[in-house]
């Protein structure tokens, strides 16, 4: 229905003229900047939507309808209209627009975007649940498939504008790379919920994946996750974060493991800024420090450090990440950093008579360990 359609009626219950008229969104955003009010009163200037109101010298303006690049807008004397009819008119105008928009939607998803929302809404309900049902009903078992193993991942992007926007677009290009049997669930606006089927576990040129001895199954879901998201970096979103978790039955374990998969994505953000690929069996210690309270682990922090300065030191920092990544071996850590031997030496003897730390034994090691993970978590609050 067009805006003429309805203006005239509409004149004739306020009794008052009402003028339309189309402005680019830059003009828009202008307009917003300069209101004497608006409603709703935190309105974002650059993202308008149908029924929002700006007050501006004694008019009222109107979001009737919107486009790639402009804002159809209502034009009304603000003295001839009532505070109530000023809401009904808001609520009008969302309620209809809101109305054929969900028309447009609904004859354009896919089958298999209509099961997946189905799916979207029954698993955010029981997120919300202190009891939730963690197997999925039998109406939203759609297929065989659900019953099967499968490998989850969570995508969480960092842009609300991205190259691609819609369910099709995302669902066709992780086909395309992972395979036609995946399963795309979206969650909240910029987080996404990907089943990809076990048979990625498996080496084409092996018979089966418990025969490759010299991966481990978490070695792979790794390398699967870290190929998908340089793809989906490159091709799809720009920055984003993505996870993964063991295989599990959909059917099964959709609710827990989307639980396992956004804490995974939150503890990774927290205590590994910079990190892109987050692993719940990589972030088993961090998961132990977040749940201590936050006063706690400053108060901790405090009292351990005899020189905080010396831990984040830009070299020592670098040295000890690097040390700890590679499972505290002395000869492989001055080789990934290009330094000589005694060089790294000479730094960790440095740090222990700074702070009484070695981190060569397993003891200290593990002290410093935590202290790292908690000064940058303390740092950043």
């Amino acid at each position: 229905m067009s805006t003429t359609d309805w203006l005239k009626p509409l004149q004739h219950i306020l009794n008052c003229p009402i003028h339309v008229h189309t402005i680019s969104i830059t003009e828009w955003v202008e307009v917003v900047k300069d209101a004497d009010a608006l409603w709703p009163a935190e309105l974002n200037s650059h993202h308008p939507a149908e029924g929002q109101r700006v007050e501006k010298h004694n008019k009222l303006h109107f979001v009737a309808a919107l486009s790639d690049h402009s804002v159809e807008l209502l034009e009304i004397e603000l003295s001839g209209i009532s505070q109530a009819e000023k809401e009904l008119i808001s609520w009008t105008l969302q309620l209809v627009r809101g109305g054929e928009a969900d028309s447009k939607k609904a004859l354009s998803v896919s089958e298999s975007e209509r099961n997946a929302l189905k799916l979207s809404e029954w698993i955010q309900q029981q997120l919300e649940e202190a009891e939730p049902a963690y197997s999925l009903p039998d109406h939203l078992v759609v297929g065989s498939r659900l019953f099967n193993e499968m490998i989850p991942f969570l995508l969480v992007t960092e842009q609300s504008n991205t190259k691609l926007t819609t369910y099709t677009e995302l669902e066709k290009l992780l086909r395309s790379f992972l395979s036609d049997d995946v399963l795309l669930i979206p969650l909240k606006t910029q987080e996404w919920l990907i089943w990809g089927p076990i048979s990625l576990l498996r080496d084409e040129d092996s018979e089966s994946f418990d025969e490759n001895e010299e991966e481990t199954l978490e070695d792979s879901l790794e390398s699967i996750c870290s190929g998908l998201h340089e793809m989906l970096a490159s091709e799809w979103i720009g920055e984003c974060h993505l996870a993964v978790a063991q295989p599990a039955t959909p059917a099964k374990g959709i609710v827990e493991t989307t639980i396992l998969l956004r804490e995974t994505i939150n503890l990774g953000r927290k205590f590994h800024v910079g990190t892109n690929i987050h692993m719940p069996w990589m972030l088993q210690l961090e998961r132990l420090l977040n749940a201590i309270p936050e006063t706690q682990r400053a108060k901790y922090l405090e009292q351990s450090l005899k020189r905080a300065d010396m831990f984040v030191e830009p070299e020592m920092l670098s040295t000890l990440e690097t040390f700890f990544t590679l499972d505290c071996n002395v000869s492989e850590t001055a080789k990934k950093l290009y330094i000589h031997r005694n060089t790294l030496l000479y730094r960790l003897d440095k740090l222990k008579q700074e702070t009484g730390l070695d981190v060569r034994q397993f003891r200290d090691a593990v002290l410093v360990k935590i202290i790292l993970l908690l000064y940058k978590v303390t740092k950043r609050n």
